[in-house]
């Protein structure tokens, strides 16, 4: 057994932008209001023609490229998404025809905001078996796809986007640059974020999510730094699900990474779900905020209410 890196990282967002002036013509709202509630000044909407397939391969495409591979190198794709139409062909079969992968294992993995975490343990743990040597996952949703334009609490939220990573093996005696995760759920409170009906609409309690989050998730991240070997202090970046930014600041704070940079790409791009963690990742290595081989934790939860977290080096 072996352990697995990150090789590389890519992200992509629908063109169509929409604004908190463009949201207060259509609800009952304004750009104060979101702001001082969520944080948020815009987020990148996906037209009909863009399908959540779309997204993923776009973010999958820039990841393999930045790696310097060919989709024949992946022989595992796994995409994090609750917003699928379709049961079947699920989006990482879809994902790896449009890419051109030739014969990978495709797995969907639906856990909502926490579903780019849960992937990338997934695809981690294939390769530390054995069973895959290098995996493309992927993180994608588009929200606005399961969102009622009418109700002001939850529309002024969302935002559509993808953000892919490639993980690798490593040699036998290179120190793995995924760490262990740390994962479970809160059962017992998996109404407090739901997509469901006909047609599917996404719901929640904010409140709810708000007092656990802030309450419950800073022992929780302690602890997967400290299953990866790192205190809070070590980390150069912390990316959580960009949920709210009224979460994401008094959090970053009670975890102690005190001299992390944290990422806040909810307040132009929105909440996009299981996209949130790699699209704003994608977007720090992007722009040099943290440099190769540096500690990063990365921490989602949300729907079911579930949670996984992990650190690792940056690529």
């Amino acid at each position: 057994m072996t352990g697995s890196r990150i090789a590389a990282v890519g992200h992509y967002q629908p063109a169509k932008v929409l604004t908190n002036d463009d949201l207060a013509a259509m609800v009952d709202t304004d750009d104060e209001w979101i702001r001082s509630r969520v944080g948020i000044r815009t987020r990148h909407v996906a037209g009909p023609d863009e399908p959540v397939d779309e997204l993923a391969a776009q973010a999958g495409a820039k990841a393999l490229a930045a790696a310097g591979l060919t989709a024949s190198d992946i022989d595992l794709v796994v995409v994090a998404t609750s917003t699928a139409v379709d049961r079947s062909p699920n989006m990482a079969a879809r994902v790896s025809h449009r890419l051109g992968v030739p014969s990978p294992a495709a797995l969907d993995i639906n856990v909502v905001c926490a579903g780019f975490t849960h992937a990338l343990a997934t695809a981690d743990h294939a390769v530390r078996a054995g069973a895959a040597t290098r995996a493309l996952v992927i993180g994608a949703d588009k929200m606005s796809a399961v969102t009622d334009w009418s109700d002001r609490t939850t529309c002024v939220l969302v935002g559509d986007g993808a953000g892919a990573v490639v993980i690798e093996a490593c040699a036998p005696d290179e120190e793995p640059g995924v760490g262990p995760v740390l994962w479970g759920s809160v059962p017992e409170m998996g109404h407090a974020v739901r997509i469901e009906g006909e047609p599917a609409r996404f719901a929640q309690e904010g409140q709810s999510v708000y007092r656990w989050a802030t309450q419950q998730l800073p022992p929780l991240a302690r602890a997967a730094c400290e299953r990866a070997g790192f205190t809070p202090e070590d980390l150069a970046a912390v990316v959580l699900h960009q949920a709210n930014l009224r979460i994401i600041e008094p959090l970053a704070g009670k975890i102690g990474a005190v001299n992390a940079v944290v990422a806040k790409d909810v307040v132009d791009s929105g909440n996009t779900s299981a996209a949130s963690i790699p699209l704003a990742f994608s977007k720090l290595v992007e722009r040099g905020e943290v440099r190769s081989g540096q500690p990063v934790l990365l921490f989602g939860f949300g729907g079911n209410l579930s949670y996984a977290g992990q650190v690792v080096r940056c690529p």
